[in-house]
């Protein structure tokens, strides 16, 4: 059974492949920290699995120059290894935490509005969850259950706005995972999420076509959830934080990214809304 991507499957990427790095460049551990600019123990941190956060972004990006790489293919997000200088300039982390009105995240909504936003999701989309999956999945990340409604409630009053124009792109199988109650959804009731598919699918039809959900095979492609604001800004969710990046080139190259994910799609937005209601609960 595959697992949902989500901040496990981004720094499980990271890690094989900063392995391959090390095993091409000939180093031993110690010289290749150095390199780097991190001690040896934090190199061996990394290659130990033994936790989902990734290094800092000035320590990513000396990894990808030192060993000229892309910084998007070492992150997991292309397969091409070719440098092309997209993702090593301005950089920021912005915490993912907090009241969503007054986030950063809220205000580059804001500023997006009247351009295409592109969002892969980390699992459902945040606008399409009912309350009782919210809270469920609030109550499991230990976060604000009423910040998280209103997050919610947020981006569906924006979705609602007639200049909006936003894509969507997720596995198809993250869906069936949520109807089958599993992986992070183990444990929520049947009717709750027999519940939550009939408000996904209500809200889908509704807010189309300035909202359009599409479906992609995971097994074909893999992605990291990321969004991109209009041609201003790309975030990349790791997991309480964003790898915030600003350049035209690097939004460019992740528009890139997220069209072949629309291009490999099985189920096309205006076929999402049915493929939501034929899904089986267990």
């Amino acid at each position: 059974m595959e697992k949902i991507v989500d901040k496990r499957d981004l720094s499980g990427t990271f890690r094989e492949r900063l392995k391959v790095l090390m095993l091409r460049s000939g180093l031993n551990q110690s010289a290749f920290a150095a390199a780097v600019g991190i001690d040896r123990s934090a190199l061996s941190q990394l290659l130990a699995g033994s936790s989902t956060r990734l290094p800092r972004a000035e320590t990513l990006m000396n990894i990808a120059a030192r060993h000229q790489v892309s910084l998007d293919w070492l992150l997991g997000l292309s397969q091409d290894e070719g440098i092309t200088g997209e993702l090593r300039e301005n950089m920021e982390i912005a915490q993912a935490e907090g009241g969503f009105d007054s986030t950063l995240l809220a205000k580059w909504h804001a500023e997006a509005v009247g351009t295409k936003i592109r969002y892969v999701p980390s699992g459902i989309p945040d606008l399409l969850r009912s309350e009782d999956v919210i809270y469920f999945e609030a109550d499991a990340a230990k976060v604000n259950r009423e910040a998280q409604r209103d997050e919610a409630q947020y981006r569906v009053d924006y979705n609602r706005r007639p200049e909006t124009d936003m894509e969507v792109c997720m596995p198809r199988q993250t869906l069936e995972l949520f109807a089958s109650g599993l992986g992070r959804w183990h444990g929520l009731p049947r009717d709750v999420r027999a519940a939550q598919l009939t408000h996904m699918a209500t809200l889908i039809d509704d807010l189309y076509p300035t909202f359009r959900l599409f479906l992609f095979d995971w097994r074909e492609r893999f992605s990291a959830p990321y969004t991109i604001f209009g041609p201003y800004r790309a975030a990349i969710y790791m997991g309480g934080m964003y790898l915030v990046l600003n350049t035209r080139q690097t939004v460019t190259t992740l528009t890139r990214h997220f069209d072949g994910l629309i291009r490999i799609a099985e189920v096309n937005a205006h076929e999402t809304a049915a493929f939501v209601r034929r899904l089986e609960l267990e």
